[in-house]
Formats: structure tokens, sequence, C-alpha cells
């Protein structure tokens, strides 16, 4: 049927329309499209990056492993000491006990870190009259947000290698050096179950006072001078342990959380790759309808 030239006006701009609009159409889905493909690519290469920081952390838990074995052997040799001398804590109104968290200055491992700072608010929350010494930024940043009156020294720098003696000595000597009378020390740190599994833990460093107080003491032969050294050196011999084992859990944690994240990354890649071959595909159907439909108007 002819159109009359009235009608044609309108006819034409309804067509126009319909066209600008499909443009646009067309136009938002291939901006889609860069959109989904850009993210694909920020994906892959957060995958690449995780599956490295696996590979690094796998390397250097073996080093954790062995150097958490031979710091076994120095905190054993003091526990032993003070189980035969049957050393305990003194208990008094006066005495505070200091709290000396092992923790570190890197992340990426999971919940290792707030597991120790939610062990030692706990303890905290039995009894306030508790001195707290920090091992690493990661701890000092949460407890400082819940407990910064506590907290009276605090290091920074550690986590970065293996702990040797010569570092747990170090931290020993400095906190030898705080004015508090404290009747023990409790080093926090996470003891290493399994390569899935830790937990926080503490562990025992008593003061002179507390040594020269043990019922079997005097079985062992030790001068007066002498006695200052041996609690300074079970302090470094338990710091070494407690640094050592929590330096493997970490790598473990790390290892495992960039585990994780990598499947997590496929999972996703899988996702955004199937909405973009769906999203290409009705591209390309929507032009193959626009380009038959053109052929059949241009037929008639």
């Amino acid at each position: 049927m002819m159109l009359s030239r009235a009608a044609r006006p309108a006819a034409l701009r309804v067509s126009g329309a319909a066209a600008t609009r499909s443009v646009a159409q067309n136009g938002a889905t291939f901006a889609t499209l860069r959109e989904i493909e850009d993210r694909l690519k920020s994906i892959r290469n957060i995958e690449k990056i995780t599956n490295t920081m696996k590979i690094v952390a796998s390397t250097k838990l073996t080093r954790a492993q062995r150097a958490m074995t031979e710091s076994r052997k120095y905190g054993q040799t003091s526990n032993q000491l003070f189980d035969n001398a049957e050393t305990k804590r003194l208990e008094g109104e006066d005495k505070k006990t200091l709290i000396v968290v092992a923790s570190s200055d890197k992340g990426l491992c999971g919940g290792i870190h707030s597991g120790m700072s939610k062990r030692v608010r706990k303890m905290l929350a039995d009894n306030s009259n508790q001195d707290i010494v920090v091992l690493g930024e990661k701890c000092k940043a949460q407890l400082g947000r819940s407990n910064p009156k506590n907290i009276v020294l605090s290091f920074a720098g550690v986590g970065k290698d293996v702990p040797t003696f010569a570092d747990a000595q170090a931290i020993a000597d400095q906190i030898s050096l705080l004015p508090g009378d404290y009747s023990d020390v409790q080093i926090i740190y996470n003891k290493f179950i399994n390569a899935q599994s830790y937990e926080a833990t503490p562990v025992e460093a008593f003061s002179e006072e507390a040594i020269t107080g043990s019922p079997n003491f005097a079985t062992f032969e030790f001068d007066d001078e002498v006695l200052a050294n041996l609690r300074e050196y079970s302090l470094a011999n338990s710091l070494f342990w407690a640094l050592a084992e929590g330096h493997a859990c970490e790598q473990s944690a790390r290892r495992n959380a960039m585990d994780n994240a990598s499947k997590n990354a496929g999972d996703m890649i899988g996702r955004y790759q199937i909405l973009f071959n769906r999203t290409r595909q009705a591209v390309i159907t929507g032009e193959l309808v626009e380009i038959i439909t053109g052929a059949a108007a241009s037929e008639e």
C-alpha cells in the first residue's frame, strides 16, 4: 500500500527513531563487552599474582619448618629445667604480668594475627592489670585500637626473614630493661599444629623471684650472679621458639590463603568468560537480525 505524502514524514521519523535506538543499544552492548573483557584481564592478572605468592610461600615454608624444629630444642630445654624445678608464677595484687605477642609486619595470611589479638583481649578482659609488648606491626595495629594503654613496648621489622636466636636475644635485652615489676612473662604465639591449622598459645617465661622460689631450685647449683643471665637466656630461648614457630604458621597460612584466592579467581574467570561469550553472541545475533531486516526491507 502506498503511503500518502502527509503520512510519509511521520513514518520516516518513526523509522529514524528506531534506527537511533538500535545504534544506541549496540553501543551500550559493545561498552559492556569491553567492560567484561577488562574485568577478565584484571582477574587473570590477580590469579597470576596469587599463584606466584603461593609458590613463594611454599618455598619459604620448607625453610621455616626447619628453623621451627631447631628452635623447639631451645624452648623445650628451658621448659624442662623449670618443670624439674617445679617453678610456678607468682600471685599477688601488686604483681603484673607482661604479655609478649609474637606477630609480624606482613599480611595476606588469613586470620593468623587476629587470632592472637583475640586471645590477648580475652586475657585483658579477665585481668586488666597486664602490660603488652608487641612484636610486629599487625597485632600492634589491632591491639592499639582496643587496648592502647596496655602497650609499653613494640618492635617493627619482624617477619622479614627466618628468625634467628640473635633476633630473639636483642628483643629479650630490651624487655629486660622495662621498669615494671612483673611476676612472669607470657609469650603468645601461633603453635604449629599442621600445614592447615594453628592455635594461639601462651608459653611462660618466669621472673627471677619465681625461679628462686621454686621448690626444687636448690638441686641446681646456680650462683646468684648467674641467675639474672639464666632468666634472660630462658626468655630469649622462649622468644626464639615463639618467633620461629609463628613464622612457620604464617608461611603456611599465606600459602593456603593464596591457594584459596587463586581458586576463587579461577571460578570468577569461568563465570565472566561465560558472560562474555553470551554477550558477544547476543551482539552477533543482533547484527544478523539487523542485516536480515534491512535486506528484507530493501527487497520490498
